[in-house]
């Protein structure tokens, strides 16, 4: 048999075949290794980034200090307050006030002392959960802040009934209030409450309209702690995307006539450094997440707490707000008839700052 003889040439170029093709390792397989490898370093970044910090909370080794008188909550948490007025045991009349979005305690300064002691009024104001001194809520919900109000009041020997007055973020805990424990009010006023766009019977058009309003960036934190909560945290601390304004109290949040009164407040807030102290994520964020996700409850389903009225509730609000748009406030006030509307020409979102308006709120409601 013959035998095939091959080349010195061929031999020659089936090496170099060889060698060029064990130069590039990378096979499919191996490039698959490498894809998975990158989408895994991906995944944990994405999930380290979305992840909050611990908050610093009040009294830890690396925590705040502890300032404030605080009550302990049934389920273990210290909630801090203020009270001002006449001495709780000789007023006629006994308020819990709760504090809007990136404030504390300490922002209840809207009524002179002279008018307090002639209507016998008594005020406590509380730092909401994971603001100033009160400890976080990681299990907050809509319905909690009502059943920690009620627990303050409770502990302070309030009564079976009192009243409770809300500013912004804090008029949305007044309707839980008058949705989970309308038996325990004597009164209740919201002033320039925030609204929540998802409420399911808000007309979606003019929701939509109001929402519109906001700025860009505004919108799409909103619509981030409504569709995808989880993101909250990694959205409001990226840096590729403009967050949410209201966090950094940009001016163009608020009309002429709100400027005009921060400029006017801003040397007495000293209290500004404890508002976020223990953490943005369990104040500003969770605040977000709470305010603006899916409610236990539509507010527009309530019914009169007072259908003998043995009490009234009131909503205070400036036609020129741009964070709680008035006409959801007319629409609102529309379909619930008990509640009696007040709202102010020229007035933006610091209704009770305007001098007068805070005394004016306090009387009505009391009087009424």
């Amino acid at each position: 048999m013959a035998t095939k003889k091959i080349s010195a040439a061929s031999a020659r170029t089936h090496t170099r075949k060889a060698k060029q093709k064990s130069s590039f390792p990378c096979t499919s397989g191996a490039f698959a290794k490498i894809l998975l490898v990158v989408l895994i370093g991906l995944l944990a970044w994405g999930y380290q980034a979305t992840r909050p910090p611990p908050p610093k909370t009040c009294g830890s080794p690396d925590g705040p200090p502890v300032t404030a008188p605080r009550i302990k909550l049934s389920d273990g948490r210290h909630l801090a307050y203020k009270e001002i007025g006449v001495p709780r045991d000789n007023a006629k009349y006994k308020i819990v006030y709760i504090h809007g979005y990136d404030g504390c305690r300490h922002a209840i300064n809207i009524l002179s002392q002279d008018v307090i002691e002639s209507l016998g009024v008594y005020i406590v104001s509380f730092d909401r959960p994971g603001y100033g001194e009160s400890d976080p809520n990681p299990k907050r919900t809509v319905k909690s802040l009502a059943f920690d109000i009620q627990e303050l009041a409770d502990q302070l020997g309030l009564g079976s009934k009192f009243y409770v007055m809300g500013f912004s973020m804090g008029g949305q805990a007044v309707w839980t209030c008058l949705r989970y424990i309308p038996h325990r009010l004597a009164g209740a006023a919201l002033i320039a409450p925030v609204v929540n766009y998802w409420w399911p019977r808000l007309p979606v058009n003019m929701s939509q309209e109001a929402f519109n309003v906001r700025l860009p960036q505004d919108k799409w934190t909103l619509r981030v702690a409504h569709y995808l909560p989880w993101l909250t945290y990694w959205w409001n601390t990226q840096k590729l995307f403009p967050s949410c304004s209201a966090a950094g109290r940009n001016p163009a949040i608020f009309s002429s006539k709100d400027l005009e009164l921060v400029s006017k407040q801003s040397s007495s807030q000293d209290y500004r450094a404890q508002v976020r102290q223990q953490g943005e994520y369990e104040s500003l964020h969770r605040d977000l997440m709470i305010g603006f996700g899916t409610w236990e409850f539509d507010p527009m389903d309530l019914e009169n707490p007072f259908p003998n009225n043995e009490g009234s509730v009131h909503l205070w609000q400036g036609d020129e707000d741009r964070l709680s748009p008035v006409t959801l406030q007319r629409y609102i006030a529309e379909k619930l008839p008990w509640i009696q509307y007040h709202e102010i020409p020229g007035a933006g979102h610091l209704v009770p700052m305007i001098d007068g308006i805070g005394e004016k709120i306090f009387k009505t409601l009391l009087t009424a």
